[in-house]
């Protein structure tokens, strides 16, 4: 049964409560706070005295209504329910108590093989069991063979699938399996069976709580000895190959639309990207019809416009992105958005005084605005909190079209973006 008050945990958060409904978290049954009966103390240890290395948390808004004694229905990304946390305390931002699932998650590639120490624990019941954990591929197996063949052990492969890279650390799992049953890894032996079953476990900063973690969720799954395999080594791409989002930010009249445009243009005429364009006015026409300009529709405004340029950035695109954006929040809401997917962002903030664009006032808004005819005009009756992070400034006071768009697709072709 879902509860009054609802959330959707971020990606990490959704990891963790699959695996503490799993089981693969035993025997943690929920998110921890400072005082909560699972709750990890300064030493590392859960209140019943099990050692556990690293915090499993819920993080809320301050202005989530949920107190202790609430009940919250916890919602994957798409709204449909997965959990219901029963919170126990209310520690900061942070949720804690135990959960208790609503129905089997909905997985996409290998879904099949998202299965839970339980069912694994047993199919190799009665065998002695080896677990590599692995975070990417397995070139040398060697290490694994001969451990088998010592302990006499099944091997039990854990690829760590958390992220876009998860399917291919899934695909690393399957050859190795393959190459484990077939007695090609390293030493020519055989071991006694070979199994997969993915675990979305999020890597920590910390190396060796990391490691730590991968030990426990090995044990859950029957675990007799554990393998970690090596680190993925992870090389970035060119630039000119990978994702990147442009984004203009400035007030109206600016000339942000204009820069924006012509940038567009020459990224065509060279040819060398895929260029997607998010117009802030067209935007508003199409993928955010209906909505206001309240501070709240203007957020929603910036996030769906950040959350389609980091899709195309995701696919190694190029988005052009030239709304208003008056809030510094919501446009760093965006850059995680795209940095999330593995793409690079580009904040350019078109530093046109006010004065300036009130001259210009193409449109006539801020004669409107004056008169009262439009609230919560930017600029005028609302705010624009200018960035101090911006990548790039452009005052297209005193300079031509051309030179703003040079001012920008320099650094583009500096920096290797564009050929």
């Amino acid at each position: 049964m879902t509860a009054p008050f609802e959330w959707t945990p971020d990606a990490r958060e959704l990891a963790d409560l699959e695996l503490l409904l799993s089981g693969a978290y035993h025997p943690l049954t929920g998110f921890m706070g400072p005082a909560d009966a699972h709750s990890v103390d300064e030493h590392g240890t859960l209140a019943d005295g099990t050692p556990w290395p690293a915090p499993v948390t819920l993080a809320l808004p301050g202005d989530h209504p949920a107190a202790p004694g609430d009940r919250i229905t916890l919602r994957d990304p798409e709204g449909a329910p997965l959990a219901v946390l029963t919170v126990t305390e209310r520690s900061g931002d942070l949720a804690a108590g135990p959960v208790e699932a609503l129905g089997a998650p909905e997985h996409g590639p290998f879904a099949r093989l998202r299965r839970t120490p339980a069912e694994v624990r047993e199919e190799l019941a009665g065998r002695e069991v080896l677990a590599v954990t692995m975070r990417g591929p397995l070139d040398d197996l060697t290490e694994i063979e001969a451990t088998a063949g010592e302990l006499g052990a099944a091997v039990l492969l854990l690829p760590l699938a958390f992220g876009e890279g998860g399917p291919a650390v899934v695909r690393a799992a399957l050859r190795a399996r393959d190459r484990l049953t077939e007695g090609t890894g390293g030493t020519g032996g055989t071991v006694k069976g070979v199994s997969v079953a993915v675990v979305p476990l999020a890597p920590r900063e910390d190396h060796a709580v990391d490691l730590e973690l991968r030990e426990r969720v090995a044990e859950a799954y029957g675990a007799a000895e554990h393998l970690a395999g090596p680190e993925p080594v992870t090389l970035p791409g060119p630039p000119h190959r990978r994702g990147l989002v442009v984004f203009f930010t400035g007030l109206s009249g600016s000339g942000k639309s204009t820069v924006a445009r012509g940038l567009r243009d020459a990224l065509l005429e060279r040819g060398s990207r895929t260029v997607t364009y998010l117009d802030g006015d067209v935007v508003r026409h199409l993928l955010s019809a209906g909505l206001g300009f309240s501070r709240e529709d203007r957020d929603l405004n910036i996030r769906r416009i950040g959350f389609v340029a980091a899709e195309a950035a995701r696919h190694g695109g190029l988005a052009i992105c030239a709304p208003i954006a008056p809030y510094a929040a919501t446009r760093d809401e965006v850059r995680a958005m795209v940095e999330a997917v593995g793409a690079d962002f580009l904040l350019v903030h078109v530093a046109t005084p006010l004065a300036e664009c009130e001259r210009r006032d193409r449109k006539g808004l801020y004669a409107k605005a004056r008169a009262g005819l439009i609230p919560e005009f930017t600029g005028i009756s609302a705010p624009y909190e200018e960035p101090d992070d911006a990548d790039l400034v452009v005052d297209t006071t005193a300079v031509t079209v051309e030179q703003a768009v040079r001012t920008v697709l320099d650094p583009l072709v500096q920096g290797g973006w564009v050929r």
